[in-house]
């Protein structure tokens, strides 16, 4: 593959009131440079340049970094990246936006949502397909993300009319009692890479229906959507006369998310990422009395019970394991299989994991793209040694691919192994297209092999016995928040809150009242009686 590289920009160092706002040109290298391009130019960045920080302006005054493309690991474009130090000005920047947010009537702000709704809608081709450009995952799927984002900000419209508190019953007369929600201030949301666009587009419409401004750190390696998002959100405030800086952006490494964290002026911390880190961020957070909401680690389950209807489960597991290379927090990790059809339903997934085509994943047919770095291939291999060293077999794939069109990529052929429940490798997730299967005697049994990890985000059983399902879905069943029958352990619903229990961090967002998250209750006593009875029937003096 012969790579070109193609100066696609070239401006002058202007300079604000506070530093110079530094640009770097906007550069590809790979072969598909003008489909790069294109994208590029779509989304207004061909034009107007790569900085990494947006407070109301745009400027970076950090390293400059490539964003990769997982395919062949050349430079779609570099982005330069923010410090702590403009991290600072953008939390005071944000602040400033959200004390004129908030006093907005909550139906206004539901209409600036639905304005961004329908700037998202117009960008909808290019923006998934820069998700697929840069994070790697198939283009349906790129698109789909984006999408997501539309459908929560439809939801954030439905909530400006309807975000009710509570009238209480008082037990002294002449008083009401009732609940007020306001917003928080300042929601910090950091990222990950699998998905750069959905996970942040959760935590921002509600967080700005309920009243808050918005700062933005994204994952390191996906920093062009999210300048790419930030741009649209920033037209569509500049429209409604609404300071832009309510949705701000500081691109960056460790010391910009550890900064964000320890920050006081952050109300609130949505993070997503693994649970090593997520644990930090939740002692960091908790320890200055702040509030986080952490979406980790997931290692989640498909329960196959005998009764079930087989070709569905089959379909459902394949896409459950192997979409997105299996790089969704809501993969399937674990098949647990009733023993007398674990046979045939194998023979079924190893057929299917056959014509699973392996490649571009902005090419047609392709259902699987790369992994997103090659640190995650050398993770793939590694869990494959442990699976052969705890005495495991590889049913199907296990090997890197490497040889035509692929090989100067982060591709790899999706697994399936057969291992024992107590295996340590089966506890410990892996975050790459490798499903583990074994097999099982009872439903009690199956419920606690569910169970046995440290991770509690979803599930899902396959039955056509009611009493499996009302079991499953009961006190003695599955321990996620996530728990599913006869579909998929992944493709959640927005209407419903999404996230998990146990080191799966406990947070919920986008559905149900996740909204409740960016806000501080109040509980209100209005008394309009002219005497002053107390609580309790307590008579002080």
């Amino acid at each position: 593959m012969l790579s070109r590289s193609v100066s696609l920009l070239s401006r002058t160092v202007r300079t604000s009131s506070l530093r110079p706002v530094l640009t770097t040109g906007l550069r590809s290298y790979s072969s598909t440079w003008n489909e790069h391009r294109n994208v590029l130019e779509q989304l207004g960045l061909e034009k107007s340049g790569n900085k990494g920080v947006f407070d109301g302006e745009w400027k970076g005054n950090g390293d400059v970094v490539p964003s990769l493309n997982p395919v062949n690991n050349q430079v779609i474009a570099e982005v330069r990246q923010g410090t702590t130090q403009e991290l600072d000005l953008a939390l005071d920047r944000v602040a400033e936006a959200q004390k004129i947010w908030q006093e907005l009537p909550v139906p206004q702000r539901g209409q600036v949502l639905l304005a961004m709704r329908d700037a998202l809608v117009k960008n909808l081709q290019p923006l998934g397909k820069l998700v697929s450009l840069e994070m790697g995952k198939i283009l349906p799927e790129g698109v789909g993300e984006v999408q997501e984002y539309i459908d929560i900000l439809e939801y954030a419209l439905g909530l400006s009319r309807m975000l009710n508190g509570a009238m209480i019953p008082s037990e002294r007369p002449g008083h009401v009692m009732l609940e007020t929600w306001n917003p928080l201030g300042t929601i910090g949301v950091i990222s990950a890479f699998n998905f750069p666009v959905a996970v942040y587009g959760w935590n921002s419409a509600l967080a700005l229906v309920t009243g808050n401004g918005v700062l933005w750190k994204p994952a390191p390696t996906t920093p062009l959507v999210s300048i790419a998002v930030t741009r649209i959100l920033e037209r569509t405030l500049k429209e409604h006369n609404l300071p832009p800086a309510l949705c701000s952006l500081v691109t960056g490494g460790t010391d910009v998310g550890q900064s964000l964290t320890q920050d006081r002026r952050a109300h609130a911390i949505s993070f997503t990422g693994s649970t090593k880190v997520g644990r930090g961020v939740g002692q960091v957070v908790q320890g200055r009395f702040g509030r986080s909401i952490l979406e980790l680690g997931g290692n989640n389950a498909i329960i196959v019970m005998e009764d079930c209807d087989l070709d569905l489960a089959a379909r459902a597991i394949l896409f459950a394991a192997v979409g997105t290379a299996g790089q969704r927090c809501t993969t399937t990790r674990r098949l647990i299989v009733q023993e007398p059809i674990y046979d045939r339903l194998m023979e079924r997934l190893v057929k299917a994991y056959g014509q699973v085509k392996v490649g571009d994943p902005l090419h047609d047919g392709v259902l699987c793209g790369p992994l997103h770095t090659k640190e995650a291939v050398g993770i793939y291999k590694s869990a494959l040694e442990s699976v052969k060293n705890q005495g495991g077999e590889i049913l199907v794939g296990g090997k890197v691919l490497d040889d035509g069109e692929l090989k100067h990529g982060n591709f790899v052929a999706p697994t399936m192994t057969r291992v024992r429940s107590d295996m340590d490798v089966v506890k410990n997730e892996a975050f790459v297209p490798i499903l583990h299967t074994m097999t099982f005697k009872t439903l009690d049994e199956a419920i606690a092999i569910n169970n046995n990890v440290a991770q509690g985000l979803s599930s899902s059983i396959f039955t056509s016995n009611p009493a499996t399902m009302f079991k499953w879905i009961g006190p003695s069943g599955s321990d996620c928040g996530i728990i599913n029958v006869n579909i998929p352990t992944n493709g959640a619903e927005i209407g419903g809150a999404f996230g998990g229990e146990k080191e799966t961090g406990g947070g919920r967002e986008s559905g149900s009242d996740s909204w409740k998250q960016y806000c501080r209750r109040g509980t209100c006593t209005i008394n309009y009686s002219g005497a002053l009875p107390l609580a309790q029937g307590i008579n002080f003096g």
